[in-house]
């Protein structure tokens, strides 16, 4: 064989996986607008623990509202005003909750994706975490997904089914499995205008499909940055001795479909870690701060929990001398419709809310405000004359 012709073949052999790869990128542009960059050659590993880097930033719950996020993420120099990721080398932590209350869930964990492999390059990093409300996706429980949420995933199917129609085409590629399989074709209660987009979302989310293995096997449950530890609702002393690994590993597991239907039991009961509300209620006093301290003890080095799942109507605060910051506002018009609130970790600084709210307001510019460092900005807030706290079940 000559030269010219091991080159001819060698190009033929590349065909299948070129058209397989031109095929994902026509539909993820179909589904989300989205150009996603190349990802990393190899992937970094999922963390537990993170060494303190000089700039962390975390965001609490965006339940399915895109434009909010990006208000949020702007707020906090991450985007810039052509949603391209400027935030360097900081590394930023989504403490969960972005499915359910809104019509953007799917374009949510597309752009976070996009912003995941663009930090990646600019040597920052991005971590997303499981909510409640992922775990309860994952199981079929759709009671909070919205109908244009239900619609977002009807229009997904239909683009993923005709980009596995072109692959299973092309000889030379693994025929496409069908992620329908064993999906019910109708749903009791459910009004029938909404079963397809119940099948596409239960075969798209559920242990192993195919939004579930891309997107949320990627987060963690519970996660260590420097001196602080992030969970969506909370953390018990059982929790951290059955081990933060462990729990990352096997909430991953399931996700991808290796260990059943049910999530373990620790996502799912009412005093688990992406439910529980002991240190996270809105009014203050209502904290346990030696049980949170006790907490806290039981992880080397760590000095506070920060917290979403609890919506806190004057927006991010402290308590317990600042040993359990809150920082879901809210942000969702699906949920609440706050103000964007982000807080910011930093060497030289410490705690600080980046806020648009015009308590805080100069001039119309968002603002930073430090975390209370007595009582915990909320109290403060109360103090100060502001609008009273008010817990609302998230």
């Amino acid at each position: 064989m000559g030269r010219e012709e091991e080159i001819s073949t060698s190009s033929c052999k590349d065909i299948p996986n070129l058209l397989s790869s031109f095929v994902d990128t026509f539909v993820d542009f179909s589904v989300s607008g989205l150009f996603l960059p190349p990802p990393p050659p190899s992937p970094p590993t999922l963390p537990t623990r993170l060494p303190s880097p000089p700039r962390l930033v975390a965001v609490g719950d965006l339940h399915g509202d895109l434009e909010k996020s990006k208000q949020a993420l702007r707020l906090a120099g991450l985007i810039d005003a052509d949603d391209r990721y400027i935030g360097g080398s900081a590394t930023v932590v989504q403490v969960g909750d972005v499915l359910d209350r809104g019509g953007d869930e799917l374009k949510i964990l597309y752009f976070l994706e996009k912003l995941k492999r663009e930090a990646w390059r600019s040597g920052g990093r991005i971590v997303t975490m499981h909510g409640n409300h992922e775990i309860m996706n994952v199981e079929g429980d759709f009671r909070f997904a919205t109908e244009s949420g239900v619609e977002e995933f009807r229009v997904w199917w239909e683009w993923f089914r005709v980009g596995n129609k072109i692959k299973s085409l092309c000889q030379g590629l693994e025929k496409p499995k069908d992620p329908m399989k064993g999906v019910p074709s109708s749903f009791r209660g459910v009004r029938k205008e909404f079963h397809d987009g119940f099948r596409a979302r239960v075969a798209a989310l559920r242990p192993n499909g195919p939004i579930a293995t891309r997107f949320l096997s990627e987060n963690v449950t519970v996660l260590v940055v420097g001196d602080s530890v992030f969970v969506h609702g909370g953390l018990l002393p059982e929790h951290t001795s059955y081990g933060l690994e462990k729990i990352n590993e096997e909430v991953r597991d399931w996700v991808k479909g290796l260990t059943g239907q049910l999530s373990p039991e620790y996502c799912r009961a009412a005093d688990g870690l992406l439910w529980l509300r002991k240190f996270s209620r809105s009014k203050v006093p209502q904290c346990d701060c030696s049980a949170l301290e006790h907490v806290l003890a039981t992880v080397p080095g760590v000095k506070r929990m920060v917290m979403g799942h609890s919506i806190q109507r004057v927006g991010i605060n402290g308590a317990c001398d600042d040993k359990a910051i809150r920082i879901d506002v809210g942000l969702s018009k699906g949920c609440g419709d706050g103000l964007p609130e982000v807080l910011e970790i930093s060497r030289n600084s410490g705690l600080r809310i980046l806020t648009e709210d015009p308590l805080y307001q100069n001039k119309g510019n968002a603002t930073m405000v430090d975390v209370g460092k007595e009582q915990g900005l909320g109290l403060l807030l109360g103090q100060q004359g502001g609008p009273k706290q008010v817990e609302v079940q998230a």
